[in-house]
């Protein structure tokens, strides 16, 4: 039975990222639908579910790449943004960080120096601040 499944999956695209997730997004819905009962909910888990085999099976390499680079794209700079906040929470017990008035560029400057004066490193533009 393995053989004839390999042998059927052949020339086709199979599991990517984007599946994983779609699957995973199906599974939390099903879980939902469990304590809410709701058809809305039971239909898009349908056509989820429907979409990744679709995916799955589909031999159409080129497209299924392209939808899978685009879902990657979009999850990096998810976790880029997330990872940031995350940076900026941290240091905000050390850190002040600044906007330069003239470019808007973000300047890390430690606390607890006083009265100082900024210069930003990308337009050299000097302000004053309490840190």
């Amino acid at each position: 039975m393995r053989e004839k499944f390999q042998h059927f999956m052949q020339g086709r695209y199979g599991a990517d990222q984007l599946s994983r997730f779609l699957t995973a997004i199906g599974l939390v819905l099903i879980i939902l639908n469990l304590f809410v009962r709701s058809n809305a909910i039971t239909y898009l888990v349908m056509a989820l579910l429907v979409y990744c085999y679709y995916r799955m099976f589909s031999r159409d390499y080129n497209r299924r790449y392209a939808e899978n680079q685009k879902f990657l794209t979009w999850q990096n700079k998810i976790k880029y943004k997330v990872n940031n906040w995350k940076r900026n929470l941290a240091d905000r017990k050390t850190h002040h960080i600044y906007k330069c008035p003239s470019c808007g560029q973000k300047i890390r400057v430690p606390r607890g120096k006083g009265k100082i004066i900024v210069t930003c490193p990308k337009c050299r533009t000097e302000f004053q601040k309490k840190s």
